[in-house]
C-alpha cells in the first residue's frame, strides 16, 4: 500500500456523517488482513485489534473519523431537490458544484443551481446564496423525483483526487480519510512488530456532527490511551497565518487542556529524535476533534492530538501535502512501538 494510492480509493467513497455505509465497507476491506478482530459497534464504528505479545496487555487505541460532510434532501419543488447540511458547509462554494444523491436503487448525479452572472444584478453578485435558498438540479419532473428520491436520502460531493504540483494532493473527504490512509499504512508497518500493546484501530462515525461517534466507541474499548488523528488549518494566503498550520511543514501536535501533556511531550520527542519534522498547535480549549468525548469517557483516557494540515477544509477539493503523511505515519508508528515510554501526568 502507498498513501496515494489509498487515497485514490478511499476520497472518492460517499460516507456523508450518519449515513457511513459504503465507505465502511470499503475500509473493513482494508482493515482485516491487517488485525486479529475486527468488528463493528452499534453506533457503525468500525473497529480492529491487533493484540501484544504480552498477556493482560494495556490498551491503546488509534481513532479517525470515516465520515465526510455532505448533504440531506429535505423538499421536492417542481422536481429540484431542497436540502439541508450534515455537517459544517459554507454555502458559498455550494452553486454549481456537482452532487451525487445516494439513492437506495444507487448513485444519481446532480448539479446544485446557481444564477448565471448575467442574470444578475451588481448588489446580488456581492452576495453569498443561503443554503435554504439553493436547490440540486437532478434532472427529474416532480414525480420522477418523488419516485426516485424519499426525503432524508443523502447527498455527497463527487470529486476525485488528483496530485497537485511537487507532493500535494486535492480532493474531497481528505478530511479525515487522509488519516484513515495512515491509520492503515502504520498497521502495515507494525505487521511484523511484536507490540507492548493491544493496539486498537477506530474508524469512527458522525465526527462531523458533534463528534457522536467516538465518544460511544472509546466508552466500549476502554483504552489506557488514545491519539486521534485529524486534519487541522494549513496557511492560505489571505489566512491568519499565525494561528494556522505550514503545509509541508509537518504534523501539528495538539497541546492544550484537552490533550494530555504527557502525551504531546512524548510526541514531541519521538519527533525529534526521529528527525521528522513537526508544528505545535496550540488549543485553549476544545481541539474540535474526537479526543473531545474521549478525553472524558468513563472515568477519563488519556489522549493525543496529531493533525494533519490541509487547505480548504470541508469543500470539493481540500489540499494536502504528502510530506505531511509520511511524517505523521513514522511519528504514529514510533508512537505505537514506544507508548510504554509515555511518562506519568
Amino acid at each position: 500500500m502507498d498513501f496515494f494510492s489509498l487515497i485514490e480509493e478511499l476520497s472518492p467513497e460517499y460516507g456523508p456523517a450518519g449515513f457511513e455505509d459504503r465507505v465502511r465497507d470499503l475500509l473493513w476491506q482494508k482493515l482485516t488482513p491487517l488485525c486479529d478482530e475486527t468488528w463493528t459497534d452499534t453506533m457503525g464504528n468500525l473497529i480492529g485489534v491487533k493484540r501484544s505479545v504480552q498477556p493482560d496487555a494495556k490498551k491503546l487505541l488509534l481513532d479517525a473519523h470515516m465520515d465526510e460532510v455532505g448533504l440531506i434532501v429535505t423538499g421536492i419543488e417542481n422536481g429540484f431537490l431542497r436540502f439541508g447540511n450534515l455537517g459544517g458547509i459554507d454555502a458559498r462554494v455550494l452553486p454549481a458544484t456537482t452532487v451525487t444523491v445516494l439513492t437506495q436503487d444507487g448513485p444519481l448525479p446532480g448539479v446544485i443551481d446557481t444564477m448565471p452572472p448575467h442574470a444578475l444584478s451588481t448588489e446580488d453578485m456581492d452576495k453569498a446564496v443561503p443554503m435554504d435558498a439553493l436547490v440540486i438540479d437532478v434532472g427529474m419532473t416532480q414525480a420522477e423525483a418523488e419516485a426516485a428520491v424519499p426525503l432524508g436520502t443523502p447527498v455527497a460531493f463527487c470529486t476525485r483526487p488528483e496530485r497537485l504540483a511537487g507532493e500535494r494532493i486535492t480532493g474531497k473527504s481528505l478530511d479525515d480519510r487522509a488519516c484513515a490512509a495512515m491509520l492503515l499504512l502504520v498497521l502495515e508497518e507494525l505487521k511484523n512488530t511484536a507490540l507492548p500493546v493491544d493496539l486498537y484501530v477506530m474508524f469512527s462515525v458522525q465526527e462531523e456532527l458533534g463528534t457522536r461517534g467516538a465518544g460511544c466507541g472509546v466508552y466500549g474499548i476502554d483504552p489506557d490511551w488514545a491519539l486521534v488523528l485529524d486534519v487541522t488549518h494549513a496557511k492560505t494566503p489571505d489566512a491568519r497565518s499565525v494561528t494556522l498550520m505550514d503545509l509541508g511543514g509537518g504534523p501539528a501536535i495538539g497541546v492544550g487542556p484537552n490533550m494530555t501533556r504527557a502525551i504531546s511531550d512524548t510526541l514531541i520527542r519521538l519527533a525529534k529524535e526521529t528527525v521528522s519534522p513537526y508544528q505545535l498547535e496550540i488549543m485553549s480549549g476544545s481541539s474540535g476533534t474526537n479526543a473531545w468525548p474521549i478525553q472524558i469517557s468513563r472515568g477519563g483516557i488519556a489522549v493525543g492530538v496529531l493533525s494533519l494540515p490541509l487547505r480548504y477544509m470541508h469543500t470539493p477539493q481540500e489540499v494536502i501535502d504528502g510530506r505531511d503523511a509520511e511524517y505523521m505515519v513514522r511519528l504514529v508508528t514510533e508512537f505505537v512501538r514506544r507508548i510504554e515510554e509515555v511518562r506519568a501526568w
